[in-house]
């Protein structure tokens, strides 16, 4: 390799050097500026604010200020640890995840997700209690009351550690409640559905002194699909109060028991 060559790859490597030692410089002067900046004051912002709202800023703002105790204001960046923050918003069973960060103007910036019911639960013991989509299990609140699918007779305990027929059943639960409610006409004409020993279902109608089997939670849009033909070229016909029973549990076929037979 000639001597101009390694001149130049010398000079080469020399700037590059000095690129990457004044950038880092640069990134740790900017590191600094910020620890050395003191916050602005705080926002908060609540995702999906516009459905049914049980917390709000309030809410978030005593958990952030520990019930006002603490102050951002004015005190250093560097000194608030924005993991514990983070760390303490997730632990309130109404929030599914929380983000906390400074923006430009050393604000800090809280966002937060609420968990939204899908269902309301009545357990065997007389608890009473509502669960996400993610089938975490949330308290009741204060502040107002969803209208949402109601399942009675739940028979099962709060558990870290569920098992598979634990698990199961609390799929077949949120798979069940949002078809309903997603859909006017079963969201009105379905009053409660009971839980039963074996973990199966049993619908109790707004119209009609029948119950409705319909087993577990597999293939429930069929079964609503077979059961919506027979209210509709059934009973439509012989009136609501015909059936004692409807029995959607089995594949392809709906067995209507009369009464007193």
């Amino acid at each position: 390799m000639s001597l101009t060559k390694n001149i130049q790859r010398i000079i080469f490597i020399s700037i590059w050097i000095f690129v990457g030692t004044g950038f880092v410089v640069l990134l740790i002067a900017a590191v600094n500026a910020r620890n050395h900046q003191v916050c602005k004051g705080y926002e908060i912002e609540i995702k999906e604010a516009d459905k049914a709202l049980f917390i709000d800023k309030k809410d978030v703002e005593k958990v952030l200020t520990a019930n006002k105790t603490i102050v951002f204001k004015n005190k250093p960046v560097k000194s608030i640890d924005l993991n514990i923050i983070e760390a303490r918003l997730k632990k309130e069973s109404w929030v599914k995840d929380a983000e906390i960060f400074f923006d430009n103007s050393e604000k800090l910036k809280v966002i937060v997700e609420q968990r939204i019911p899908v269902a309301r639960m009545f357990s065997t013991s007389g608890g009473s209690f509502y669960i996400d989509s993610s089938g975490q299990r949330m308290p009741l609140s204060e502040k107002m009351s969803a209208k949402l699918p109601v399942f009675t007779g739940y028979p099962i305990d709060a558990k870290k550690d569920r098992t598979p027929a634990e698990r199961k059943l609390i799929r077949d639960i949120k798979d069940l409640s949002l078809f309903v409610l997603n859909d006017p006409f079963w969201m009105a004409q379905i009053s409660q559905i009971d839980i039963t020993p074996v973990k199966e279902f049993e619908m109790i109608p707004t119209i009609g002194n029948h119950i409705i089997e319909f087993g577990d939670g597999s293939n429930y849009e069929a079964k609503f699909k077979r059961l919506f033909i027979f209210y509709k070229q059934v009973l439509a016909k012989t009136g609501m109060e015909k059936y004692e029973r409807i029995k959607v549990q089995y594949n392809n076929e709906i067995i209507g028991v009369k009464k007193n037979k």
